[in-house]
């Protein structure tokens, strides 16, 4: 019949069957890892190690299935022939091949999901904290690693990160910065002004002031371009300008920059405004007095022409780098001053002096003659004792210098003892050479003059006052101190809340002379037994805010004083409790900074910021990355 003839193999099929169930059936390679190749195998090809992959075998029942390179067959045979075992879960991921990309890969992020929002902050963060330029985000290296990084994510053009992003930064920035500066008890500002390599002048202003932990902050609050000529009234424009936009109050401002004419004229166009020098540039000024005398300015131009000399000649820095070693002296380069800055004439000395022996073993090499054609001659004993009398003689006013540009301790409050210090240390001596007392005489006299008005002065002495390491006033009379701590205490009661101080009832006059007890009456105990539970509560009379001050000043003024290596803010911090009304004056003044070097820091950033490739940013992007790169935390990223 047609049926039986379908259930009958032919003999040589039915040979091969037996054959191959002696066979023995082989793993599949490792590359298959789908859960039906537990399910079956292969045969190995007659003769050889090589796996036959035209068919597959199944090992429960040794049928062999066409193979096409999938599992098709495979999951149709255990469906058809052994479905108990198709019915089993596959529990086991199977991990894509090392160099297959799944779905997800090939999915791109869209620029409003959550992931490239956050990414596209993380590049503006990297713009504005490292002051990278916006072309970078087109760069190839950049985006190749963005690339390997993230492929899903689509790196925005270069305007995107100008318009939006960077000033999107910028304003969320300004608002915790101008939070900040409303909520201090008082701010003060540094302002200096410079020009751009694209000769556009800037004005930068930092703000500084004291936080509720007491801890000094000082942060950029603008760099503004002008475009106006720096006349006293455009400048004194600025002030106001700054203050309008912060919200600052003039009366309550004050400002400290440094003593050029126009800086001085302007503030005295305000009687509101309160105005400091910047110290640093008053060492400054008396500094170059000193340095421009003829025989030290002689010295200098000797001593710098050696030091150009060894910058300029490979063979002269070879011969010095050898004499070095051969003396054991530190292998310190040459240093040259720049006309700006006068402590670098200070450390040109003083580096020279230390490396002098290796100098001149150096200068008289055969080799650096030969090559030595400027007058770099080693110097004379003269000049060599010339040049150690200048450097001992400016030392304290580098000391000073380097002291007033911390930035996160008071410095307002260390002029008055330091002006003292080197007003007395330039004193003429007799014992003095005729270089000594030439230097001294240019320091003095341009030195003592400053700092002269009573204004001025009253606030630099109570500075000191409220600094506890110099609150002494040791380098003020007896007369002058009772006088600063007057003010003090006028100056706390003040601040006290009007109403307050208004409502608070005067304490009686305790004048009089005590005499003796007052018998007690023998009704007494009568009056203790009948009203005692009613009327047990005895209140002292309150007293008044002047009362309060002047017990304040007097518990401040028995307290040692802190040594000078300590940090007065922290000793505020510990004392704010027992001492709020003088601690509430404290925090007002000493956020006043001595110096405007923090805002003359930020020349340098704007160099990086503002640099000869993009000299065309406009200065709307110069005030943005500037202020980021100042003002913006890492640690906000996550907010």
């Amino acid at each position: 019949m047609e049926g039986g003839e379908d259930e009958t193999e032919p003999q040589p099929l039915a040979t091969e069957l037996r054959d191959d169930a002696k066979k023995e059936i082989q793993p599949p390679p490792r590359s298959l890892k789908a859960h039906v190749w537990k399910h079956f195998g292969f045969y190995r090809q007659p003769g050889k190690k090589e796996l036959d992959m035209t068919f597959t075998v199944c090992r429960h029942c040794h049928a062999k299935v066409k193979y096409f390179g999938n599992t098709s067959n495979t999951r149709a045979h255990l469906n058809r022939y052994h479905p108990e075992l198709s019915e089993e879960k596959d529990d086991t991921p199977t991990p894509a091949a090392a160099d297959q990309r799944t779905l997800h890969q090939f999915t791109k992020l869209p620029p409003s999901s959550a992931r490239a929002k956050k990414l596209t902050t993380a590049i503006g963060y990297f713009i504005a904290k490292d002051m990278q330029p916006y072309r970078s985000v087109e760069k190839e290296g950049f985006r190749f690693m963005w690339k390997v990084a993230e492929p899903r994510y689509v790196i925005p053009s270069r305007a995107v990160f100008t318009d939006t992003v960077v000033p999107r930064l910028y304003r969320e920035t300004k608002e915790k910065v101008g939070n900040a500066v409303i909520k201090a008890a008082r701010v003060a500002l540094t302002c200096d002004h410079w020009t751009s390599r694209a000769t556009e002048s800037f004005a930068t202003f930092t703000a500084h002031y004291i936080t509720d932990k007491w801890e000094l902050k000082s942060q950029v609050l603008q760099t503004r371009a002008m475009h106006v000529s720096h006349t006293a009234t455009n400048v004194n424009e600025t002030f106001h300008a700054v203050a309008r936009e912060w919200g600052l109050m003039l009366s309550d401002l004050v400002i400290v920059t440094d003593n050029a004419a126009n800086m001085i004229a302007a503030m005295r166009l305000d009687d509101e405004l309160t105005h400091i020098t910047c110290f640093a540039h008053t060492l400054n000024l008396a500094a170059q007095k000193a340095l421009k005398l003829p025989t030290v300015a002689r010295l200098l131009g000797r001593i710098r022409r050696i030091t150009g000399f060894f910058h300029r000649s490979t063979v002269a820095a070879d011969a010095l780098k050898a004499s070095q070693n051969e003396k054991g002296i530190s292998d310190h380069s040459l240093i040259t001053d720049v006309t700006t800055r006068w402590n670098s004439a200070h450390d040109m000395v003083e580096r020279f002096l230390e490396q002098l022996p290796a100098v001149c073993a150096a200068l008289a090499s055969p080799d650096v003659r030969r090559n030595n054609s400027t007058d770099s001659a080693a110097l004379t004993d003269v000049e060599i004792k010339h040049a150690e009398e200048i450097v001992m003689t400016l030392r304290p006013l580098k000391d000073a210098t380097n002291i007033m540009s911390e930035d996160s301790s008071p410095t307002l409050s260390v002029i008055a003892p330091l002006t003292a210090q080197l007003i007395q240390d330039t004193e003429l001596d007799l014992a003095d050479s005729p270089m000594v007392r030439d230097i001294k005489r240019a320091v003095h006299e341009d030195l003592a003059p400053r700092y002269s008005s009573v204004k001025t002065q009253n606030l630099l002495h109570m500075a000191s006052a409220l600094d506890p390491r110099f609150k002494a006033l040791p380098f003020l009379s007896e007369e002058e101190q009772q006088d600063i701590h007057a003010r003090m205490i006028a100056e706390a009661v003040a601040l006290e809340d009007p109403g307050e101080a208004e409502g608070s009832p005067v304490e009686p006059e305790t004048g009089q002379a005590e005499g003796p007890a007052p018998k007690r009456r023998s009704t007494s105990a009568a009056l203790v037994n009948l009203l005692g539970k009613t009327f047990t509560e005895v209140r002292a009379a309150p007293k008044s805010v002047s009362t309060r001050a002047e017990e304040e000043m007097k518990k401040y003024s028995e307290q040692p004083a802190l040594p000078l290596t300590e940090d007065p803010l922290m000793w505020w911090k510990s004392k704010e409790k027992d001492l709020p009304l003088l601690a509430k004056l404290a925090k007002r003044i000493l956020c006043i900074p001595g110096t405007s070097v923090a805002a003359e820091r930020v020349f340098s950033t704007a160099g990086d910021v503002v640099t000869a490739q993009r000299s065309c940013l406009l200065s709307e992007h110069v005030d943005q990355l500037i202020f980021l790169q100042k003002n913006l935390q890492i640690s906000d990223y996550d907010n």
